[in-house]
């Protein structure tokens, strides 16, 4: 339960991220400005706390390996999706509103790896849990807003938007569960692995993902000081409040 709790917190960040999106116009210069603050703050997670941790591993190979095959798993499903999408387009269909629902896809697959990264990192040390879920919150935030952003774009109508944000309660609670639960009695290399796993799978949304669509929503010199932005954010977090 306490777990579960956790993970509601970035969950409820996210939701408020989609609900700024519903009160105030939405450009695209803040949904790119947004998806390069959550992205810093995605690198920082993975540099600052997942990798330094997993290389605590006896075997430190081991989880290298983990961080390898998490990216090529993401990488394989982003593949498949632009294969299916692909088939939807030359099928006669309008292949353009897919790209809101693959922004969509993409954050539900983000906070399914952040549950995870609470559930293990509450098994590694109870406070890298609590430290994971602070972490995570300010980075789903701009995530939220900028799915919800992104299907408002599309004229989503309002009540399906709403019922998406609720929605992305799902995978961070199921994931932060599922890796407690499964990693509670695990050595410590497996556990460690499955960190290291995640953290190459978050690595790939974010260099395939949420840089390319903040690039498409806009491109702008500030890009980057926002991302830097997200970055320090964490890292003030990791800082102040240590595991």
């Amino acid at each position: 339960m306490i777990v579960a709790g956790l993970a509601a917190l970035p969950a409820a960040a996210n939701f408020a991220g989609g609900l700024i999106a519903e009160v105030r116009p939405v450009s695209d210069r803040s949904l790119g400005f947004a998806l390069h603050a959550a992205a810093g703050i995605v690198i920082a997670v993975v540099g600052l706390e997942i990798m330094p941790r997993a290389l605590e591993a006896s075997a430190a190979w081991v989880p290298m390996l983990a961080f390898v095959a998490g990216a090529g798993l993401f990488l394989g499903l982003d593949r498949l999706a632009d294969h299916l999408e692909a088939r939807t387009a030359s099928s006669g269909r309008n292949g353009d509103g897919g790209a809101p629902w693959a922004i969509y896809g993409g954050v539900a697959l983000d906070l399914f790896s952040d549950g995870i990264l609470i559930g293990t990192g509450a098994v590694i040390n109870p406070s890298l849990g609590v430290l994971l879920a602070l972490g995570q919150a300010p980075a789903d935030l701009p995530e939220g807003f900028a799915a919800a952003a992104a299907l408002r774009g599309a004229n989503v109508p309002r009540r399906r938007r709403l019922a998406a944000g609720s929605g992305f309660a799902i995978p961070i609670l199921a994931g932060a569960v599922a890796g407690y639960l499964a990693l509670r009695e695990a050595p410590q290399t497996v556990t460690l692995s499955v960190l290291a796993f995640t953290g190459g799978a978050l690595l790939s949304v974010v260099v395939e993902e949420m840089v390319q669509q903040a690039h498409e929503a806009n491109d702008s010199r500030w890009d980057s000081l926002f991302l830097v932005a997200g970055f320090t954010v964490f890292a003030a977090v990791s800082t102040y409040l240590p595991a």
